[in-house]
């Protein structure tokens, strides 16, 4: 008898270390059941033991432990379990039990008679299995995972462009300005790639998100989007929203254009779906952006409002706006309106918005250090990376933590925030830089308190999200025992 063969794709949101941990877990099962398999992992190198044609032909079911897009459109006609990365980590024995006992369900039928006869057979007989723990009906999850494809990719350009901005400060606040007697020409250099990376965020997230939704036909439509809420301010959160508009409409338009010719598949691939799709993803936020741009002004209005008032409530309003979006709209409010007030000489207010906006990041460091039981290996690597980013002013690195638990996680860190932001309009302390983290203490007038203020305020967050973390943990596994 010929043995059962089994493909499968992993990845997680940072593809760090979680896509190789299935990796291993599904290969060991798959040795123990006698099986053979062969795991696609999607890490953020990019996609490693690719699956050719062939073995996506010649398998039995797919297994897909992933938190992100993986491609799965390719395993036409296939068994599909679909479930978590984490929980491919976890029931690695249990999912290869599935797979040889004929789980999972045909989630990409092509259009022939014989294969829609087939696929029925195979429905008619489905089991239900314990590990798929609802996950293929979750609507909820679908939406996380077209999220974190979104991330996953924009890190790199936040990471990479962050540094780069915050390393050409140290020859000098105004080094990158030609016009200043500071003018130093790789500061320049450093800071314009920076900032070009920086740039791309938005536009990447949209591009990805959308992607993940529309596949490639979303690609166009997902970066011009993300694009238009570059320029018209709307900032993380229109990204957001630009992605999950352009994916949807790609999707919308090519169910209203199934009944065209077949004669005129390769015009509408290559003309009416990029055209219609960036007309109306890119109409609708267009228009999007004008709210929310609205909103931004108001804030910063209002924050400007805030700036002689007493220096507790300023500090609460500064880190709950800093620490909300994470570098979206509401964030970049606070850190415009502390750039403006730069200019006018007063360096007090930028003190407490980069405080503020270096917490999130530091807080889920020290989270993962201090709750490192609660989390796992994948996050406890991340939270190590934030140290880095936090000390390089780099607020984006917290929000994979805060999208996994948004109701809970946002809270935390703008708790965090606002005590590092209150603390510092306490002590008066004032920074002359609109970035670069650590590396400007030199020019930090009052630098310990300032380092002190930003530490208080991350373990405090720290210690709100790790015991959330635990309880959430410690709940489930009381929930599992009864």
């Amino acid at each position: 008898m010929a043995k059962i063969k089994i493909i499968a794709a992993t990845g997680c949101p940072t593809g760090i270390a979680h896509t190789y941990m299935a990796q291993e877990a599904l290969e060991q099962a798959a040795q123990k059941h006698d099986v053979d398999i062969k795991v696609e992992t999607h890490g953020q190198i990019g996609i490693e033991n690719e699956l050719t044609e062939d073995e996506i032909r010649n398998a039995d079911c797919v297994i897909i432990a992933a938190d992100k897009d993986v491609e799965a459109e390719r395993f036409v006609n296939k068994r599909i379990i679909e479930t978590s990365v984490g929980n491919g980590i976890k029931n690695a024995d249990q999912l290869i039990e599935d797979a040889i006992n004929g789980r999972g369900k045909v989630l990409y039928p092509d259009d022939s008679i014989d294969s829609k006869k087939e696929i029925n057979e195979s429905i008619s007989k489905e089991k239900v299995s314990n590990t798929d723990i609802k996950e293929n009906k979750s609507s909820s999850r679908k939406v996380y995972n077209h999220l974190m494809n979104g991330v996953s990719h924009m890190l790199p350009f936040v990471v990479s462009g962050g540094v780069l901005i915050a390393i050409s400060f140290l020859f000098g606040i105004y080094s990158s300005d030609p016009t200043s007697d500071q003018y130093n020409q790789f500061a320049h250099l450093l800071n314009t790639i920076g900032g070009t990376a920086m740039g791309l965020m938005v536009p990447i997230l949209a591009t990805f998100i959308a992607s993940s939704i529309g596949k490639q036909p979303a690609l166009v439509p997902g970066f011009v989007t993300g694009m238009l809420c570059v320029q018209g301010g709307s900032g993380f959160l229109g990204g957001i929203a630009a992605g999950f508009i352009s994916g949807y409409i790609v999707l919308i338009l090519q169910k209203s254009l199934k009944n065209m010719p077949k004669s005129l598949d390769g015009l509408k691939a290559i003309f009416i779906l990029p055209l219609l799709s960036v007309f109306v993803s890119g109409t609708l936020v267009f228009f999007l952006n004008v709210p929310m741009n609205s909103i931004n002004t108001s804030m910063m209005d209002f924050l400007k409002s805030f700036e002689d008032s007493n220096p507790i409530l300023l500090g609460i309003i500064v880190g709950c706006m800093s620490a909300f979006d994470m570098g979206g709209p509401v964030n970049k409010a606070a850190y415009v309106t502390g750039t403006a007030l730069l200019a006018q000489g007063n360096y007090k207010f930028m003190a407490g918005v980069s405080a503020a906006c270096i917490v999130p990041p530091l807080a889920t460091g020290f989270a993962v250090l201090i709750f490192k039981n609660y989390y796992d290996k994948d996050e406890y690597n991340a939270g190590l990376v934030n140290f880095i980013l936090g000390s390089t002013h780099i607020t984006e690195g917290a929000i994979p933590f805060a999208a996994k638990d948004p109701i809970k996680m946002i809270p935390s860190l703008m708790v965090g925030s606002s005590v590092a932001a209150a603390l510092i309009y306490i002590m008066q302390v004032e920074v002359p830089a609109p970035h670069g983290g650590f590396l400007v203490l030199p020019v930090v007038n009052g630098g310990l308190k300032w380092v002190f203020a930003i530490l208080i305020g991350s373990l405090v967050s720290a210690l709100m999200m790790g015991s959330f973390r635990k309880h959430s943990i410690e709940r489930g596994k009381n929930d599992t025992t009864k």
